[in-house]
């Protein structure tokens, strides 16, 4: 295995679930990792070598970070790319993804119009100010809608479907700020490709499904079901896409399969993404030593598909203070399952509590396993005998 020079230390903006991954993918390529994050002892700090308390945009905390490290790099897109920008110059640590990639990707609307000049294929959008622009916007792109928030948006929260002309006034005020409108798209299915942008190199990551609820990923399938073709334009989109791209690092590319078996760009994060969790137990490389390896200039790793995998995300649905349960997982061995179970996270409803996940030996084994066995539920202190 290659291994990075002595001593080489990583720091990363946001301390999350996303972190302490980063955190146990980078043992074994002799990376330490430090973290930035105002909660303390926030999830990551127990796979890290230390953590730095302050907020993601904070200047003085990135500085702290920069000095601890060769490498920065961030977990969040509630990273500061003017602060990251100026501690890089200052400092001369390299941050990867570039923060100009950051800078537009935090703006929707900035981010569908540069891919959409690139010629990547996005769904029609416009750029809304008002409930007025709104109303004009869906004059011409028809109801139903989507209108997202334009900064700070993620797993659907900033999404709001505007479904008829009388609901233009709430949807707008729900948002609360710049906005854009998408049209809505009838999607036959929805794809995630992990790719990845190394010192000379690229990589992609196999075409993954996605099923979502309520704006929030359940399950991804890897295999997708979808054709070879259709497969193959998905992939064909994520290179066009890693072309507008600046700097090292995993991208998560988010995609619509239409019914005609056409391929229109959702979203970006410039980081890993829990659309690739499975390529932990699935892939010979998982996208978080993908991204280590790309951040320090390693080689990039074999993305090659150990078996069909499947992944199911466990929400909380109690109200946080009730003990849990999770039925229907095999004993791991027998089962060719994993859970994951992050530290520090609430049972609060919408909440990830656990990652389960599954190679099998055909997609169907792997799909029907979660949706016949595996739940979550609250239970009573009498019934888990706290």
């Amino acid at each position: 295995m290659e291994l990075t020079s002595p001593g080489t230390t990583v720091g990363i903006v946001g301390g999350g679930q996303l972190g302490r991954m980063l955190g146990e993918a980078a043992s074994p390529l002799g990376i330490e990792l430090v973290v930035s994050d105002p909660t303390p002892d926030a999830p990551a700090a127990p796979a890290v070598r230390d953590q730095v308390v302050g907020e993601f945009d904070d200047e003085a905390t990135v500085r702290e970070l920069a000095r601890r490290a060769d490498y920065l790099t961030y977990e969040i897109e509630l990273a500061d790319p003017d602060v990251l920008d100026a501690v890089a110059e200052d400092t001369g640590t390299p941050v990867h993804p570039h923060p100009e990639t950051l800078r537009i990707i935090q703006d929707k609307l900035v981010q569908k119009r540069r891919l959409a000049e690139a010629g990547v294929p996005v769904p029609a959008f416009r750029a809304v100010d008002s409930a007025d622009e709104l109303r004009s916007a869906l004059a011409e792109l028809g109801y139903p809608a989507m209108l997202k928030a334009r900064e700070g948006g993620y797993d659907g929260r900033g999404n709001v479907p505007v479904a008829e002309p009388g609901d233009v006034e709430a949807t707008f005020d729900a948002i609360d700020g710049p906005a854009m409108v998408e049209e809505f798209v009838d999607y036959e299915r929805e794809l995630a490709v992990m790719g990845c942008l190394g010192a000379d190199e690229r990589t992609t990551f196999p075409v993954t499904e996605t099923i979502h609820e309520a704006e929030i990923l359940r399950e991804t399938v890897s295999p997708a079901r979808a054709s070879e073709q259709v497969r193959e334009r998905a992939r064909a989109v994520t290179r066009d896409v890693l072309d507008v791209m600046q700097g090292r690092g995993v991208y998560g590319i988010e995609l619509f399969e239409t019914g005609d078996g056409e391929i229109l760009l959702n979203e970006i994060a410039p980081r890993p993404h829990n659309s690739g969790h499975w390529t932990i137990e699935g892939c010979h490389t998982s996208q978080f030593g993908q991204h280590l390896r790309a951040v320090t200039g390693l080689s990039l790793g074999s993305t090659g598909r150990r078996a069909p995998t499947a992944s199911k995300n466990i929400l909380g649905d109690v109200d946080g203070r009730q003990p849990a349960r999770l039925t229907g997982v095999e004993r791991p061995r027998s089962s060719g399952t994993r859970i994951h179970r992050p530290e520090g996270c609430s049972r609060r409803y919408g909440t990830q509590l656990s990652r389960c996940r599954s190679r099998r030996s055909t997609d169907s084994d792997c799909c029907g396993y979660f949706r016949s066995r595996i739940a979550f539920s609250g239970v009573s202190r009498a019934d888990t005998g706290v």
